[in-house]
């Protein structure tokens, strides 16, 4: 660990995101160190507490609504697209390149800000809401959804702390689909010349909901030859084999594009695997458990008029984790589709392994909704929640460039838990000690200059009401006008 190569780093990142900030840099940069070691905010409003923050609270509102301004609302949306990339520019930079793994790893996943109570807030949908209190209860609320385009970081030991980094956030829009602004952010990803990984064999791994062919067939249809994509699929999919080839003189019709039938309800349908390997591993609470890798390579799935599937062969594993005794540990078996030119270049292994890292995207989200205020940002403008989802996205990158220089402070209940052990800490520690951190390093911020009171609002003067936006429900058309 080298302590001033660290620090250098940190400043530099620092320094660079300071004068990329186009107005209130000053403003938005002791905002972002507020909230960096603030892990106990309740609000954003609260984070103009901090003594990182040298100014008064409406600056907080100010900094937010600076951060991206379009120079016409016609432009807006191809204007936050330039602006995304040229933050996921910045902290691709600062990316290290994999040394023992042999391929970039990224993730794509969504998620949903509730926001039931905001009638003027635009564009809200229904979006999906885990873990309701009530049992039976749809999973279901108002709000919007945000697709987040990640990147895990190399681990060099199973405890590692779950580090994931934030490329691209961008928020659904309700005549938008999940996969297919996914499928926008991976082209993004994958075509700017300008980025570490752009001649390397990168993978990225996706949920169930990404396995769907308007995904697969859009990502594959971008032609991005260092692309591989694992993604889960569920255990009700229907796939074919390669048709046989044909022998002699073809006959009139068209030919055949697919071969038998590989139900995964069916096993008879399944024959035997191309490829079988078992890895050993032991649980956190010390169990010996081996997971059984079955690979059966060169499927193919049924396409669409727009993306033809048949061009695009994968490899299909099936994954089982068993006891000392040979008895699955859970009741549902796991499949993995492999897909893209270079699959052939992963073993099973590696994907399996690969997919595994992708749920360190839920401790992402659950760090950034319990201690970076995700989902606590009230308002009713749109553009400014969009803006606000990309604080948390610099306070991300830069706990994990002062992850070698935080100091370990637990509380009195925690000193003895397994992450206490961790050489690097995890998000929440390096947090807590990120104050002590700033007022080592400094800040380019500078200090405010007061200039007085506002005059405020002219007496007598009045504002109308805001509008009230009606909830949009997806795949619903609007009626006809007379």
């Amino acid at each position: 660990m080298n302590i001033q190569k660290s620090v250098s780093q940190l400043k530099q990142f620092r320094q660079e995101l300071y004068e990329a900030f186009d107005l209130r840099p000053d403003a938005i940069m002791e905002l972002i160190d507020a909230l960096s070691s603030t892990p106990d905010a309740r609000s954003v409003v609260e984070l103009s507490l901090s003594p990182f923050f040298r100014r008064a609270y409406p600056s907080v509102y100010d900094a937010i609504s600076c951060l991206f301004q379009p120079s016409e609302p016609e432009k807006a949306d191809e204007e936050r697209r330039e602006w995304e990339q040229k933050w996921m520019r910045l902290i691709a930079s600062y990316l290290p390149k994999p040394q023992e793994r042999k391929f970039w790893l990224f993730g794509i996943d969504v998620v949903p800000i509730p926001r039931p109570f905001s009638p003027t807030l635009p564009d809200r949908t229904f979006v999906y809401r885990p873990n309701t209190i009530i049992k039976g209860n749809k999973p279901v609320t108002i709000g919007h959804q945000y697709s987040h385009l990640v990147s895990f970081p190399e681990k060099f030991n199973d405890d590692d702390a779950p580090w994931t980094l934030p490329l691209i956030v961008r928020r659904i829009h309700s005549d938008e689909k999940a996969t297919t602004v996914g499928a926008e952010q991976i082209d993004v990803l994958m075509k700017d010349g300008t980025l570490p990984w752009h001649d390397d064999l990168c993978v990225g791994v996706e949920d169930t909901t990404y396995s769907a062919v308007t995904h697969l067939g859009a990502v594959m249809e971008q032609k991005h030859d260092n692309l591989v994509v694992v993604a889960r699929c569920q255990s009700n999919r229907v796939f074919y084999r390669q048709p046989p080839p044909v022998e002699g003189k073809r006959g009139r019709g068209h030919p055949a594009w697919y071969g038998e039938r590989f139900d995964l309800k069916d096993s008879d349908t399944w024959g035997d695997p191309d490829e079988v390997t078992e890895v050993p591993f032991t649980t956190r609470s010390g169990r010996q458990h081996r997971a059984k890798l079955e690979g059966w390579h060169d499927l193919l799935m049924r396409g669409k008029r727009e993306w033809p599937m048949h061009q695009f062969p994968f490899t299909l594993i099936r994954v089982r984790v068993l006891d000392e005794e040979g008895n699955p540990v859970f009741k549902r078996t796991m499949w993995l589709i492999v897909i893209g030119k270079r699959r052939h270049e992963l073993s099973i292994q590696e994907a399996w392994e690969a997919y595994g890292q992708r749920y360190d995207v839920e401790h992402y989200f659950r760090f950034g909704k319990q201690r970076l205020l995700e989902s606590a940002y009230q308002t009713s403008d749109d553009r400014r929640a969009e803006n606000w989802m990309y604080i948390p996205v610099f306070v991300k990158t830069q706990l994990w460039l002062a992850r070698d220089l935080a100091q370990s402070l637990p509380r009195p209940w925690e000193r003895h838990l397994p992450e206490m052990k961790r050489k690097t800490p995890g998000p929440s520690f390096v947090q807590r000690d990120f104050g002590r951190i700033i007022r080592q390093i400094g800040t380019p911020a500078q200090p405010p200059k007061p200039r007085g009171k506002s005059p405020g609002r002219a007496k007598g003067e009045t504002q109308s009401p805001r509008k009230r936006c009606p909830v949009i429900k997806k795949g619903k058309t609007a009626s006809k006008s007379a």
